[in-house]
């Protein structure tokens, strides 16, 4: 005997989001996208208030930023090389994240690395072009590796908070750049504006073809995602995160605690030091004060905002990197100042802080009712 009366269970189709089982599979996953994303546009409103309380429309801000970020494919550009160095300084803060540290200092990294490759392309001007290429890269990522791996057997070795350090060499690398810059290194033809030699036209990684994109963002996505591979996906990375949840259990086990802290503090400086060769590479020609453009701050608020996650790194950085290139569209526009944005940034990363709270305390992203 039949019967034409379904089942309830086949008969009422089960949304995703109101199923129970779903949330608990997947809420900590929607947490990593819903509270960032919510404290980023909280910021962007925030923001908007006080440009209305300075007389600007609210609604024109967060148009001339879009139009100034994506709203055309040379703005577009401008984000995506933008977004460059901000790939790899994020490295810098994501990469030690796994093991528990809070490491701020991309950008002495940077301009450690930026120095080292200028270092090496003097060195080798009559090398062929490709050769000096590599050689800039190399000196880069060993320069901001060793400078970042010192953070790290500071706190390993001598107990010396990595956070404090690592912000504090950002301004040793920094007088460190200044005398060489207007010292040792300094071109005699820079008159006004203290800076080393040119690397030469030759040696310039140029940019992708089509675009003036330089090939800085291939070399950040590819380490985002090399990164991305350590850490989900090889031994090494899975004893990292052990490290990073509980380190002295980790210790107990017999894991390699003082290796895996220098080489990860290594890796993280040589991503934020390859960043400083491809700014001198693609962008500057040579080192100068220039460089400490803010990229290694910024590529903080990239890590936090992506909550550690390398492959989520790429897009936020490209975000923020589109932030920072709508600076010149307001100034000319609403007669903000170019470094408004930077204001910006600043809420973002205290809207971002203050969301921690947030994780975990959301109960219907846990199945609960």
């Amino acid at each position: 005997m039949t019967t034409d009366v379904a089942e309830p269970v086949d008969a009422v189709a089960v949304a995703p989001a109101a199923d129970p089982g779903f949330l608990q599979r997947y809420g900590t996953s929607i947490e990593y996208i819903l509270i960032p994303s919510a404290a980023l546009i909280a910021a962007l409103g925030v923001f908007g208030i006080f440009v209305f309380l300075f007389g600007k429309n609210p609604l024109d801000l967060y148009f001339y930023m879009y139009q100034g970020a994506f709203g055309t494919w040379f703005s577009w550009q401008n984000s995506l090389t933008r977004a460059a160095p901000l790939i790899l300084t994020a490295l810098c803060t994501a990469l030690p994240a796994q093991l528990g540290m809070v490491i701020i200092g991309g950008e002495g990294a940077l301009l450690i690395g930026a120095l080292s490759a200028t270092g090496v392309a003097l060195l080798l001007q009559s090398a062929p072009p490709l050769v000096v290429q590599l050689a800039m890269a190399c000196g880069g990522m060993i320069g901001g590796g060793l400078w970042i791996m010192l953070s790290g057997g500071l706190r390993q070795f001598r107990g010396v908070n990595e956070t404090i350090s690592s912000l504090l060499l950002v301004y040793i690398a920094l007088a460190i750049l200044n005398h060489l810059v207007e010292g040792p290194m300094r071109d005699p033809a820079s008159l006004n504006k203290p800076s080393t030699r040119e690397i030469g036209a030759a040696n310039m990684i140029g940019s992708i073809p089509g675009t003036d994109v330089h090939w800085g963002l291939v070399f950040g996505i590819i380490a985002a995602i090399a990164s991305y591979i350590l850490i989900y996906h090889t031994v090494f990375g899975f004893a990292a995160r052990v490290a990073g949840g509980n380190i002295r259990a980790a210790k107990i086990v017999g894991l390699g605690v003082s290796k895996l802290i220098l080489t990860i503090c290594f890796l993280a400086g040589a991503s934020a030091g390859l960043a400083g060769m491809v700014e001198v590479a693609a962008v500057q020609g040579r080192t100068n004060a220039n460089l400490a453009a803010g990229y290694g701050f910024t590529g903080i608020l990239v890590a936090f905002l992506s909550r550690q996650n390398p492959l989520a790194i790429i897009p936020v950085a490209i975000l923020l990197g589109g932030i920072s290139a709508s600076g010149g569209l307001l100034q000319r526009r609403l007669g903000l100042p170019d470094a408004s944005v930077q204001v910006l940034q600043g809420i973002i990363f205290v809207f971002v802080l203050a969301s921690d709270a947030l994780y975990g305390r959301i109960g219907f992203l846990k199945g609960k009712s």
